[in-house]
């Protein structure tokens, strides 16, 4: 069945006028425009007669976490990272609910996405410095009586257990092997098998629970289409919605994962390693933390297969063309591990 049978299109045109009426002095709508990228929310670029915004359509509704997110932005940005807070309404809220559904106003922001293939060295050890001010700026707007307003964090999660994969595993190949076969269904029947042959032989390294690196708040999604270029400089990171408590250096070695992945499966280690001093000199992380990290993400990806669920579980397909690089990735990883290690603590 499908992932979600949410519609693309944007709000109408009786909507948006509603919907500019919570915030005053907006203006009337010109033309509401949906954006491709993201894959948990619904997006669009408003124009109106006194200017651009970015219109959000939040898909999971819970109206006291995305207050509680934008409240973040706003102390964020008053540290001077580069976010941006949601427009307030007249009544100071920033979350309207029309319809049953759930919108966010913010500025819009001109800028692109940048991947680590587009970066030189000295940008991609400011992308670490910046990831490392964001955790050294969420421990600071977090602390206190304010805390209160972030709500609990997650208890850790222990690390997958290679018997659950193996199920996983032979339920996939059952689906793949069950319809008519094309190119994709070749590669995904491959990987399976070589994926299952990996597990089989690294399966008593799976890491210790209590190996976990320090906890922290964290962005939850930092990654390339959550961070806006202007020019050479990041204009603004975006979509914190996954905002939560985790192992601080874990995130930071899933983004370089996703920034420095090249398309053969490989990883860009020359520029992972400039990217991992900034950011261990940002937070004060040490080698043994971020080595902790790189062995449970390493983990982690071995043992993950969301891609495919989605294809073949959900019929939703949004993710293919990022399989193979993925998929590659694991085996390299894997063949790897002493360099790739070195390339975070170095």
């Amino acid at each position: 069945m499908p992932r979600s049978n949410v519609s693309t299109a944007p709000p109408d045109g009786g909507t948006l006028r509603t919907l500019l009426r919570r915030y005053g002095r907006l203006g009337d709508p010109v033309s509401c425009e949906p954006l491709t990228e993201g894959l948990l929310n619904r997006g669009y670029r408003l124009s109106t007669t006194r200017g651009r915004f970015f219109l959000k359509h939040h898909l999971d509704g819970d109206q006291e976490a995305i207050s509680r997110q934008h409240e973040v932005t706003r102390r964020l940005g008053a540290l001077g990272l580069p976010v941006a807070p949601p427009v307030a309404g007249r009544d100071g809220s920033t979350v309207t609910v029309l319809g049953g559904r759930c919108y966010a106003l913010h500025p819009w922001i001109e800028g692109r996405h940048r991947d680590g293939g587009e970066l030189t060295a000295a940008q991609s050890r400011r992308l670490g410095a910046l990831l490392g001010h964001v955790h050294t700026c969420l421990e600071q707007v977090m602390e206190g009586p304010e805390g209160a307003c972030t709500g609990p964090g997650a208890a850790p999660d222990a690390a997958a257990d290679p018997e659950d994969t193996y199920a996983l595993i032979d339920e996939l190949l059952t689906l793949v092997r069950s319809r008519p076969r094309d190119a994709f269904d070749e590669l995904a029947e491959h990987r399976l098998v070589e994926r299952r042959g990996l597990l089989e032989r690294h399966a008593h390294r799976r890491p210790d629970a209590a190996a976990v690196p320090a906890r922290g708040w964290v962005h939850g999604d930092f990654h390339p289409l959550n961070l806006l270029y202007r020019g050479a400089e990041p204009a603004a990171i975006i979509d914190w919605d996954r905002l939560g408590v985790q192992p601080r250096a874990e995130e930071a070695v899933r983004a370089a994962v996703i920034f420095f992945l090249s398309p053969d499966g490989t990883l860009d280690l020359v520029k992972i390693r400039p990217y991992a001093r900034a950011y261990r000199r940002a937070t004060g992380a040490d080698a043994g933390e971020l080595a902790a990290a790189v062995h449970r993400v390493w983990w982690e990806r071995l043992n993950d297969f969301w891609m495919l669920r989605w294809h073949y579980q959900l019929n939703d397909h949004r993710a293919d063309p990022g399989f193979p690089a993925s998929a590659a990735l694991s085996v390299w990883w894997t063949r790897s591990y002493e360099a790739v290690r070195e390339a975070f603590t170095d």
